[in-house]
C-alpha cells in the first residue's frame, strides 16, 4: 500500500483530497487532515482516521491523466509547479525562510533556530541577556518549524502585560497568527464556540498569559487534552521549581504538564536560573527529562551534545550588530537631603521594632528596620504608607505590650518627621526636576518622539510623582500614566500601546518593575530614570533593558537619583545601593551577567541579600571587597571550566562545542538556503510575482475574488470570497481580520517595516495593528491561493508543456519523491526529472533542469496547437518506475544514515537511563526513613524513570524510522 503522506492525493468516500498533515492516533492509525479537491467538497477541509474509514484510495501516480495545458505562457503549469515547490517541507538544518521576516538580519538571531534544527526534538532555552531579541529568535525558529510541517498548532505563554507585544511581533514580522486569549478575548472564546468546545482544539494557535492558566482550572483541564507542535514559554524562569517536588508552584506544575504535550518546546528567558543547580535542572527537565540523572549534581557528561541551551550577552554579538547597539550614557545625580529629610533619618534609627511584643536588639530588629528604610529610599511618602500600616497591624491587636507602645509611639514620631517632607524639602525630586529642566539633558517633552520611563519599586511613590511631578517639569497631568502590577492584563497592554503611539499625550511613563521584564519601551524613549535604586542587581539589568535594548536607533541615557546625607547609618547603606550601580555599569561593560557579582541569580533573593548586609552593619568597603572577591572566584572557577562564571549554563551551552585548534564554525548566514523559484526577476519578488499571476489565472473564466494590483510597490489587494473569509475567521485573530473582507498584502520589507512602525503609533486600538500584511509563503492568503493552484487541476491529473530547450525527442517528467516516517512527517523530499530520450531513460535533479531549459514563469508562449499526450501518458509508468527505484535507493542510504544516528541515541538513552537509577540507589543509601517507605519511594521513582524514557524511545523511534515504501508524485510534463 502506499504511505499516507503530505501531498498526495487521496479518494476518501469517494470525493478526492490532499493530505496536508499526517499524525498518529491513539487507536494505531493515522489522522489525515485533508483539503477538498473535487468539486463537491472543493473550499473544505475534513479530518480522516484511517481505522474508521472503509477505504482510502492513495491515487497511483503511473495512472495520472496527463492533460495538455492551454492557459497563456503556460501559467497554469508554472502555478502548479511553483505552489508544490511552496510545499516541499525541508528536513535539513538550513534556514529556508526565516530569515526572510520582517527584521534587519543579524547573524546571531540565527543561531538558536540552527542549533535547534540539528536535535531530534526542537526543545531549547533561548537564554540571551536582555534586549537581545529573543522573541525574534522564536519566531525564526518557529517559522522553520513551519516550514518542516511542524508548526500547525502553537501556543505562547507570556506574562500578562506582554501579550499583544508578543502577539504583534509575531504576526506583523512572520505571519505567524495567534489568537489572544486575554481576559477579553476569554469571554470573546467563550462567545463563539459551543460550550463544550475545548478553545484550545478550536484555535489552532493561542497565546495566554501564565497565571490565566494557574488559575483557570477550568483551562487546566483543556490543556490535559490538548497537543500542539510547539509550545513557547516566555520569561520562564517564572515557571522554574523552586526547593523539592512537593513544593513546586502552581506555576512549576504547570510547566511539566505543558512539556509533555508538544514535541516542541522552546524557553526564553534573560534570568533563566536562580543560582540553584535544582531550580535550573527542573528548567532543563522541561525541556528534556532524560537529560539530568541528579538535579542536585550533574555534569556535562550526563548531556553532552544536547544542545539545550543558547545564551549570548552584549558582548558577544557586539561586533555583529554595530550601531545597532548604542553605547548607553549614564548620570550619577547626588543632591544632599534636607533638614527634613534627615530628622526623618534620625528617627528612623530610633524605632525600636518588636517581635512577638518585645523589642530584641539583634539582626531581626535591624532586618525591621531596614525594611522601613528601603521605603524611605524609595520616598517619603511610600515609609509614610509602611508606617501607617505598621502601626495599624500593632493597635489592632487585643492587648498591646508596652514595647508594642514604645514602637507605636516611635513610629508615630518618624510618621509626623515624614509629614513635614512636603515637595519642595523632597531632595531626590528636586534633583530630577531640576535635571528635567537643565538644557543640558536635551529632554524635549513638546517632542512626541521624546518620552521618559521613570522607574520606581513603590506604587505610593509612582503616584506621588503622577500629582507631583506634572506641575513641577511644567507639563499637563495627561502626560503621565502608571504602568503597575494591578492593573488588570488589558489596562497593561495598553499602556505600553499608548507609550509606543506617537500621538498619544503620554510623556512620562512612570513604571513599577512589573515593566522591568521583555516590555519595549524603547520605541520613542531612550531615557531612563531610576527615581529609587533597585537592590538587586537583576533588575538593574531589566529596568535598563526596557530602553537599551537591539533596534534602539539613539543613544540611551540612563539617570541615576543618590541622596547624601550626614547620618552615619543611612549614609553607609546608601553608598552600598551606589555600589551595586557600579557593578551594573561594569558588567554592562565587561562581564555581561551582573548577577554573578552576588551569586544569587534571584532578584528577589538579591535584594533579600542585601537587606541582610545592611542589617549586619557591613561597611561599603566591606562590601566592595567581598563582592569583588567573589567575582573574582567565579570568573576563576569559569576558567578553569573553560568558561566566564556563568557556571551552570556553560555546562550546557557549551557541552558538544569544538575544542581549541579546532577550526572556527562558518557564519550562520553561511546556513541560509534560498530556495529555487519559477517566478520573480530582478525587480519583482517571486511571491508578489506567484501571488499576481494565481489570481489572474484562477480568475478565468469566473473571478475567485475582486482583486487590484501594483507592481510598483508590489501591493495586491484582494477582497475575501466566503471560502477564503471562512478560512481566516478560524485562523486569524479578531484584531487582525477586516471587518469588510480586504486585505492588502506587500512583498517589500521596507514598506512592510514601515507599515508596522505607523500602526504602532496609531491612536486607536484596532488601528494598531499593520493594515498592510506581509506577503511571503507564511502568510494564510498565500497558502489558500496555494491549495486553489493545486486543487485547479482536479482530479489525479497533471499538466503538460511545451519546452523548445529540450532536445528533439526528448520528453520529460516532473515527479516528487517523499520518504515519510512512521509518523506521517516528510523525512526526505526530492524533485527530479525522469527525461526518456533515445529510448533510455536518465533521471535530473530538477534545479539543473530548471537551469538548462531555462524554464521561468512568463517566458514560454503557449502556441495551443496542441499536444499529443498519447505517448507521453504510455511512457509515465516509465518515469515513475525510475523515480520509484532511485527513491527506493535513497531510502536505503537515508534509512541507513537514520538507523546509524537511532542507534546513537537509543545508546545515549540507555546510558543516561542507567545513570538516573544509579543516582536513585545513591540518594536512597543515604536515606534514614524506614525501609519500607525507601521501598515506596524507589519503586514509584523506578517507574517514572521507566516511563520517561520509554516514551521518548517511542517518539525517536517513530521520528527517525522511514517508511519502507516512497511516495511519488507526478507533478507535470513536458516535450518539444
Amino acid at each position: 500500500m502506499l504511505p499516507y503522506a503530505p501531498g498526495a492525493r487521496v479518494v476518501v468516500r469517494d470525493e478526492e483530497w490532499l493530505v496536508r498533515r499526517v499524525d498518529p492516533s491513539s487507536d494505531g492509525g493515522n489522522l489525515l487532515t485533508c483539503d477538498g479537491v473535487s468539486e463537491l467538497v472543493r473550499g473544505r477541509t475534513a479530518q480522516f482516521l484511517t481505522q474508521l474509514e472503509d477505504e482510502i484510495v492513495v491515487l497511483d501516480p503511473a495512472r495520472t491523466e496527463l492533460v495538455a495545458d492551454s492557459s497563456s505562457h503556460f501559467n497554469s503549469t508554472f502555478l502548479y509547479l511553483e505552489a508544490q515547490l511552496r510545499r516541499s517541507t525541508p528536513n535539513d538544518a538550513q534556514i529556508h525562510l526565516g530569515h526572510r521576516a520582517v527584521m534587519n538580519l543579524v547573524p546571531y538571531q540565527l543561531d538558536p533556530a540552527l542549533q535547534a534544527l540539528k536535535q531530534p526534538r526542537q526543545r531549547i532555552l533561548i537564554a540571551d541577556a536582555v534586549g537581545l531579541g529573543k522573541t525574534l529568535e522564536a519566531g525564526i525558529l518557529t517559522t522553520e518549524l513551519i516550514q518542516r510541517g511542524r508548526g500547525q498548532r502553537i501556543l505562547v505563554i507570556t506574562l500578562k502585560s506582554m501579550l499583544t507585544q508578543f502577539q504583534k511581533e509575531l504576526w506583523s514580522r512572520f505571519s505567524i497568527p495567534l489568537v489572544r486569549l486575554d481576559s477579553v478575548g476569554l469571554q470573546r472564546v467563550r462567545n463563539s464556540i459551543p460550550s463544550n468546545h475545548n478553545p484550545f482544539n478550536y484555535y489552532d494557535r493561542s497565546i495566554i498569559s501564565i497565571d490565566t492558566l494557574k488559575n483557570n482550572l477550568e483551562y487546566r483541564n483543556y490543556l490535559e487534552n490538548a497537543w500542539w507542535d510547539i509550545i513557547i514559554i516566555d520569561e520562564c524562569h517564572n515557571v522554574a521549581a523552586r526547593g523539592n517536588e512537593d513544593g513546586m508552584s502552581r506555576r512549576a506544575r504547570l510547566a511539566r504538564l505543558l512539556s509533555g504535550r508538544s514535541d516542541t518546546m522552546m524557553l526564553l528567558s534573560a534570568t533563566p536560573h536562580d543560582g540553584s543547580a535544582r531550580s535550573f535542572a527542573s528548567l532543563m527537565s522541561l525541556l528534556d527529562p532524560t537529560a539530568i540523572s541528579d538535579p542536585d549534581d550533574y555534569t556535562p557528561e550526563d548531556f553532552r551534545d544536547k544542545g539545550l541551551v543558547v545564551r549570548r550577552f552584549k558582548k558577544d554579538i557586539r561586533e555583529q550588530v554595530g550601531a545597532d547597539f548604542q553605547e548607553r550614557i549614564t548620570e550619577q545625580l547626588q543632591q544632599a537631603a534636607s533638614p527634613q529629610e534627615e530628622a526623618a533619618y534620625r528617627a528612623l534609627l530610633a524605632i525600636p521594632f518588636t517581635q512577638k511584643g518585645e523589642h530584641r536588639a539583634g539582626k531581626q530588629q535591624e532586618l525591621q528596620r531596614v525594611g522601613m528604610q528601603k521605603a524611605m529610599f524609595s520616598s517619603p511618602f511610600a515609609a509614610l504608607d509602611s508606617t501607617g500600616r505598621r502601626i495599624a497591624l500593632l493597635q489592632c491587636k487585643p492587648e498591646i505590650s508596652s514595647d508594642e507602645q514604645a514602637e507605636v509611639a516611635a513610629l508615630q514620631e518618624f510618621a509626623a518627621e515624614l509629614r513635614q517632607i512636603d515637595a519642595a524639602s523632597f531632595s531626590k525630586f528636586q534633583r530630577l526636576v531640576k535635571r528635567l529642566k537643565d538644557p543640558s539633558f536635551h529632554w524635549q517633552p513638546a517632542d512626541p518622539s521624546d518620552r521618559l520611563v521613570i522607574f520606581s519599586e513603590r506604587i505610593e511613590t509612582l503616584r506621588w510623582l503622577q500629582e507631583n511631578l506634572p506641575g513641577a517639569a511644567g507639563l499637563k497631568p495627561a502626560h503621565f500614566e502608571i504602568l503597575h502590577g494591578t492593573m488588570t492584563d488589558t489596562e497593561q497592554q495598553e499602556m505600553v500601546d499608548r507609550f509606543g503611539r506617537r500621538d498619544d499625550p503620554v510623556r512620562v511613563l512612570l513604571c513599577s518593575d512589573v515593566a522591568s521584564e521583555g516590555l519595549n519601551l524603547h520605541y520613542f524613549c531612550h531615557r531612563l530614570v531610576h527615581f529609587d535604586l533597585p537592590w538587586s542587581l537583576m533588575v538593574f539589568q531589566q529596568r535598563n533593558g526596557r530602553v537599551d535594548r537591539y533596534g534602539q536607533t539613539r543613544q540611551p541615557r540612563i539617570v541615576y537619583l543618590f541622596t547624601e546625607t550626614a547620618v552615619e547609618r543611612i549614609k553607609g547603606d546608601l553608598r552600598i545601593l551606589e555600589i551595586l550601580q557600579t557593578k551594573d555599569e561594569q558588567a554592562n561593560r565587561n562581564l555581561g551577567d551582573p548577577a554573578s557579582f552576588l551569586h544569587v541569580f534571584d532578584p528577589e533573593k538579591e535584594a533579600a541579600r542585601v537587606a541582610e548586609i545592611m542589617a549586619d552593619g557591613t561597611s561599603p568597603q566591606q562590601f566592595e571587597a567581598a563582592i569583588d572577591a567573589a567575582q573574582a572566584s567565579s570568573e576563576q572557577a569559569g576558567a578553569d571550566a573553560g568558561g566566564d562564571g556563568d557556571w551552570l549554563l556553560k555546562l550546557f551551552a557549551e557541552a558538544g562545542q569544538a575544542g581549541e585548534g579546532t577550526t572556527p564554525p562558518p557564519p550562520s548566514t553561511a546556513s541560509i538556503r534560498e530556495g529555487i523559484s519559477l517566478f520573480g526577476n530582478g525587480e519583482l519578488s517571486g511571491d508578489y510575482a506567484f501571488a499576481r499571476t494565481a489570481l489572474q489565472q484562477l480568475s478565468m473564466p469566473t473571478p475567485i475574488a475582486s482583486f487590484s494590483h501594483d507592481d510598483a510597490s508590489q501591493t495586491i489587494t484582494l477582497n475575501a470570497p466566503r471560502d477564503l473569509q471562512e478560512r481566516l475567521r478560524v485562523s486569524l485573530p479578531l484584531e487582525v481580520r477586516d471587518e469588510h473582507h480586504r486585505y492588502a498584502l506587500c512583498a517589500q520589507k521596507t514598506r512592510m517595516a514601515q507599515a508596522i512602525e505607523q500602526a504602532r503609533q496609531a491612536r486607536a486600538e484596532e488601528e494598531s495593528w499593520p493594515a498592510l500584511h506581509y506577503l511571503w509563503p507564511q502568510h494564510p492568503i498565500m497558502d489558500w491561493l496555494s491549495d486553489r493552484v493545486l486543487t485547479a487541476f482536479g482530479r489525479h491529473r497533471a499538466p503538460v508543456i511545451e519546452c523548445p530547450q529540450l532536445i528533439d525527442g526528448e520528453q520529460a517528467f516532473m515527479l516528487m519523491g517523499l520518504i515519510p516516517n512512521r509518523k506521517g512527517q516528510p523525512l526526505l523530499i526530492e524533485w527530479q526529472v525522469a527525461v526518456f530520450n533515445a529510448g533510455a531513460w536518465t533521471l535530473q535533479a530538477f534545479p539543473d533542469f530548471v537551469a538548462r531549459t531555462r524554464l521561468k514563469a512568463g517566458t514560454l508562449a503557449n502556441r495551443n496547437q496542441g499536444i499529443d499526450t498519447t505517448t507521453l501518458q504510455t511512457r509515465l509508468p516509465g518515469a515513475v518506475a525510475a523515480m520509484k527505484q532511485h527513491m527506493l535507493a535513497r531510502q536505503l542510504s537515508f534509512a541507513a544514515d537514520m538507523t546509524a544516528r537511532l542507534s546513537g541515541t537509543l545508546a545515549d538513552l540507555e546510558r543516561l537511563q542507567a545513570r538516573q537509577f544509579e543516582q536513585l540507589e545513591l540518594r536512597l543509601a543515604t536515606n534514614q526513613q524506614a525501609e519500607q517507605f525507601k521501598k515506596t519511594k524507589r519503586e514509584r521513582r523506578t517507574q517514572h524513570i521507566r516511563k520517561v524514557f520509554d516514551e521518548y524511545r517511542q517518539w525517536v523511534q517513530d521520528t527517525m524510522t522511514t517508511e519502507p515504501q516512497p511516495f511519488i508524485q507526478v507533478l507535470a510534463a513536458a516535450v518539444r
